[in-house]
């Protein structure tokens, strides 16, 4: 069983913001395949499966998206090596995906959150560039929802990254950033 969890914040104010490029990507991914969420509050996440994978929007907020994983992983027996961590990443310009296997929070309080729950930093990640970051705090610009001209660009990474997610499960990760790392 593989897991592919999309980072964001739960509510129709936060949909459109830059913090939310993990949820949108994994809504996308189940639209595409005619998915729907359904909510699991013992799991403290929305839910749906394809094929052999479960893929999580957890319900709690970004910086507690490590006890829905958790929670997660642990009713489904999942292993650290089958998860895939989808999320918005301020340091990446937009329209740009990168692939890690391991790495550090990077100051995204999600990942941390995940590291905390995790015990490890070494799983999957797939980034999607939200930046460049203007000159205000990190905080209040990836709650800015994205202009107009920006979500046009967001469609088409979007659109890359549900290729990616579908890629790296059937190729791994060194193949994976070779053809998505941009």
């Amino acid at each position: 069983m593989k897991l592919v969890i999309g980072l964001g914040n739960i509510g129709e104010k936060y949909c459109f913001t830059r913090h939310n490029a993990g949820f949108m990507a994994v809504d996308k991914w189940a639209l595409e395949n005619n998915l729907s969420f359904k909510e699991e509050k013992k799991l403290k996440s929305f839910i749906t499966k394809f094929n052999d994978t479960i893929i999580v929007k957890p319900t709690t907020f970004m910086n507690l998206s490590g006890e829905a994983l958790r929670a997660v992983i642990d009713f489904y027996k999942i292993e650290v090596k089958d998860i895939l961590v989808v999320y918005d990443d301020i340091s990446l310009d937009l329209g740009r995906l990168r692939f890690r296997p391991n790495g550090s929070d990077g100051g995204h309080n999600g990942i941390k959150s995940v590291i905390k729950h995790l015990g490890t930093s070494d799983f999957a990640r797939l980034k999607i560039g939200i930046g460049p970051q203007p000159p205000i705090p990190a905080e209040n610009f990836v709650l800015q929802n994205f202009s107009k001209d920006e979500m046009i660009e967001l469609k088409e990474v979007l659109t890359d990254a549900v290729k990616a997610i579908e890629y790296y499960f059937e190729n791994g990760m060194e193949k994976s950033q070779n053809t998505f790392n941009r």
